[in-house]
């Protein structure tokens, strides 16, 4: 089992360095994508065999960690917690990784430019080894590694086509969070090693309690939140998901985003009972970050961006469930932290399924109508039907409707927040009140968003006539069908999946307490018993039967007038035989969005009047009568906030800063004396 992990290692290497291979256009260029697929799937096998209870590690001969023979902990080891992760994230990455090959040979808009190619190629290779290496490491120089390599490959990603708009700005922004978040888990580890006299992180399990083992907590989740995405770090995500190419997404929030959630589960397993101010902080946040991401992803008019803010959303639900998962860790209630936990990983499985066939199918939309606005897409489905079909069940899934593993991990979410009344503290339910409030708001507006998507690009009116170069292949198309079939299999085998779940989260929390969670072999439960239930396994049986009924009553009682055909105008807008610009559009839809949402996305409105041209008409006119236009924009409440304001004052502070560079070595030394002064009275403080 070691070896197959090791093989699994070497061929993303190998994929990383086919990527420096100059490939000419054509189905070579997929080479890359096809050894990462091989890796990933080795990689995915090994934490499958972890799962069953089987030893695998990888000593790395003293490269990053302890020598081979030292009877020191290993660089790389699977365990059962990261087993699961391996087997979620880099299982999804397989079908992704087949696709990417599919985009990256084809032809016209569906490859890539001759000089993003080794970028892209590397930095989808380094992603996928990171991600590995994060999820096994050992000890904290090694994670540390992984944490820093995966920064550097979202930099390759989201940066491998500079030379567009947005896309170099993007890649700096990815950059600045991904380096903040890597500062937090370092200050955070030092303190623990400092107290552990030992970088192995199952030594930081006897860390004792108190201020600093309380300060590297706090640290290490806010590290592992910025890269995840919660409020209010949330503001590089979609600009670097949408700067990066088509298929890098899927990449980057599907399989690459886990290892957030993967620290955070991880922290938990070692340090444990956290204070309970921080489970409340971390389940407002939480709602916050899903109610936030969702009305923005319900008024983007790009895809690619609607689909990102998407995963704000899914960000805020898993977190919530962390924090219920936190709260029962604070109040000694295991049954409360198993199901916040089981509630989180479910949720997570669901996002990394839908998420993954969401971007991939995006991408063959996309590439077909060679751009992502929304106007543009309008009716692509029918040119790419693999894409479309992939990009329904993604957006159902994501919706929380059934039978999918969205519903599943929404209802177990809910469940987990309704348990506040076993909390005694007053300030503990009301946040789990106040979280679970938040979560049903978003799962309302998630309906509308994900309905706006399917009904104006899967099912609206739009082109038809065959499929442009930009769709996929049948590698593409086979890797599409299988991501589609994961988020509706999951749901129907949830049971299964619960029993693989509560292995992977022994090491947080007992397994038999996660089990809880069965009521019978295919009725499941929150947990606590006498609660509530549900049998998603039965739902895949009673929904076909009662859609089978509903159609024979129909049938019977309508004779042949159910299949005649009628044909009659076209009703749009509430006008008979509207076309063009006049009619409903995605923009439209949205519109009553912002407006109800206005005072979380700070609506902007505007009405001008056109100018008319040389021969008097308004722009656009053809009848020459005086036109308005209408305009509407929101607002990122907290990068206008937040962010646009710190970084004018740290502007201020580098241009005052500047005035000390006077050149003058006497002065430099007294900068570095005040220094070395502040420095060694911290260390004093700590100590």
């Amino acid at each position: 089992m070691s070896a197959l992990f090791a093989a699994g290692l070497i061929l993303l290497a190998a994929a990383a360095a086919s990527g420096l291979i100059p490939w000419r256009p054509g189905r070579l260029r997929g080479a890359p994508y096809v050894l990462g697929a091989a890796g990933a799937a080795c990689a995915a096998a090994a934490g499958g065999f972890a799962l069953a209870g089987r030893t695998v590690q990888l000593n790395v001969a003293g490269w990053l960690a302890a020598p081979a023979g030292s009877g020191r902990t290993p660089g790389l080891a699977v365990d059962r917690l990261s087993g699961l992760f391996l087997v979620m994230a880099l299982g999804a990455a397989v079908p992704v990784s087949a696709a990417f090959a599919n985009w990256a040979a084809g032809p016209g808009s569906a490859g890539p430019e001759p000089t993003a190619t080794r970028m892209l190629a590397q930095g989808y290779a380094l992603a996928l080894g990171a991600t590995v290496v994060i999820m096994t490491a050992q000890d904290a120089f090694t994670a540390l590694f992984g944490w820093e390599s995966l920064t550097a490959a979202f930099y390759l990603l989201a940066g491998a086509r500079r030379g567009e708009p947005d896309r170099g700005g993007a890649a700096r922004v990815t950059v600045a969070f991904g380096k903040v978040s890597g500062a937090a888990l370092l200050l955070g580890l030092l303190l623990l090693a400092a107290r552990s006299h030992s970088i192995v992180l199952a030594s930081f399990t006897h860390v004792p309690g108190g201020a600093a083992r309380t300060a590297a907590l706090v640290l290490l989740l806010a590290g592992f939140a910025v890269k995840a995405g919660l409020v209010p770090f949330q503001v590089w995500l979609p600009r670097a998901y949408a700067a990066a190419p088509a298929p890098a997404r899927a990449v980057m929030a599907g399989v690459c985003v886990n290892v957030g959630f993967y620290g955070m589960w991880r922290t938990l397993a070692l340090l444990g009972h956290p204070p309970g101010w921080l489970a409340g902080i971390l389940l407002i946040l939480g709602g916050l970050s899903a109610l936030l991401g969702i009305a923005h992803a319900a008024v983007q008019n790009r895809l690619s961006r609607g689909i990102a803010y998407s995963s704000v959303e899914n960000t805020g639900l898993i977190i919530t469930g962390f924090g219920v998962a936190l709260t029962g860790a604070a109040t000694g209630d295991q049954r409360l932290a198993a199901v916040g936990l089981l509630a989180a990983t479910l949720q997570m499985v669901a996002h990394t399924a839908a998420k993954t066939l969401l971007f991939t199918s995006a991408a063959g939309l996309e590439g077909a109508a060679g751009g992502d606005d929304l106007e543009t897409l309008r009716g692509m489905a029918r040119r790419a039907p693999w894409s479309g079909a992939g990009l329904a069940v993604g957006a159902v899934t994501l919706a929380g409707l059934p039978p999918t593993a969205g519903f599943v991990s929404e209802w177990f979410l809910l469940e987990s927040l309704m348990q506040q009344f076993r909390v005694t503290a007053l300030g503990g339910r009301l946040t789990l009140a106040v979280a679970g409030a938040a979560v049903a708001l978003t799962a309302g507006f998630a309906g509308v968003t994900f309905v706006r998507l399917v009904g104006m690009t899967v099912l609206g009116p739009g082109g038809t006539g065959g499929t442009r170069p930009g769709e996929y292949g049948w590698p593409g198309r086979a890797a599409v069908t299988v991501l589609s079939v994961f988020p509706l299999a999951i749901a129907a085998l949830t049971p299964l999946e619960i029993r693989v779940i509560a292995a992977g989260l022994s090491p947080a929390v007992p397994g038999g307490l996660t089990m809880g969670a069965l009521k019978s072999p295919w009725v499941l439960q929150p947990v606590f018993a006498s609660f509530s239930i549900l049998s998603p396994s039965w739902l895949w049986i009673e929904l076909p039967v009662m859609l089978a009924l509903v159609t024979l009553l129909a049938l019977g009682l309508s004779g042949r007038r159910l299949v005649r055909v009628r044909r009659v105008p076209a009703w749009r807008s509430a006008t008979i035989g509207v076309e063009g610009a006049d009619s409903y559009t995605p923009f439209g839809y949205a519109n009553p969005t912002r407006r109800v949402l206005a005072s979380v996305l700070h609506t902007r409105t505007g009405l001008e009047e056109l100018a008319p041209d040389e021969n008097g008409a308004a722009a656009g006119s053809d009848d020459g009568a005086a036109h308005l236009r209408y305009t509407s924009d929101v607002v990122e409440v907290v990068e206008s906030w937040l962010y646009r304001p710190a970084a004018r004052l740290f502007a201020v502070v580098v241009a005052t800063a500047k005035r000390a560079q006077s050149g003058r070595l006497d002065a430099y030394l007294l900068y570095m004396l005040i220094a070395l002064v502040a420095v060694i009275a911290a260390v004093t403080a700590l100590r």
